[in-house]
């Protein structure tokens, strides 16, 4: 019977290539599934073979916490030569679009507030 071995959604084109490269390399017979044309479908690596989860599972997190380092280094050193992209460089960039951000989310806050916040009125 398939096994889900690791959710596509939100995951980085680069990271989901670099996880089919290592199941390819390992020989775990593996197929895909996408979230189709409404988003609503689960995008996920599943193994064909249930023999071959635990196998897989631990190349994946060996590979996780590589990717971790890796990411986590990479962003360090932005960091260190201050390339990284913080809150008031997106602001420089796109001041407006912050602003109407902060106002939607002023906005909904107080609509789902107000409610509780006047009961006793």
């Amino acid at each position: 019977m398939a096994v889900r071995l690791f959710n596509l959604r939100d995951v980085p084109d680069d990271e989901a290539e670099e996880v089919r490269q290592l199941l390819s390399e390992h020989d775990i017979t593996f197929y895909e599934t996408h979230a189709g044309g409404w988003g609503i479908g689960t995008p996920a690596i599943w193994l064909n073979d249930e023999g071959q989860l635990d196998a897989a599972n631990a190349l994946l997190d060996s590979f996780q916490k590589q990717r971790s380092a890796e990411v986590r280094a990479e962003y360090q050193a932005l960091k260190e030569e201050g390339k990284h992209v913080t809150f008031l460089d997106k602001f420089k960039q796109h001041p407006v679009l912050v602003i109407v951000f902060i106002f939607v989310t002023m906005f909904i806050l107080y609509v789902s507030l107000s409610p509780f916040l006047n009961f006793g009125k």
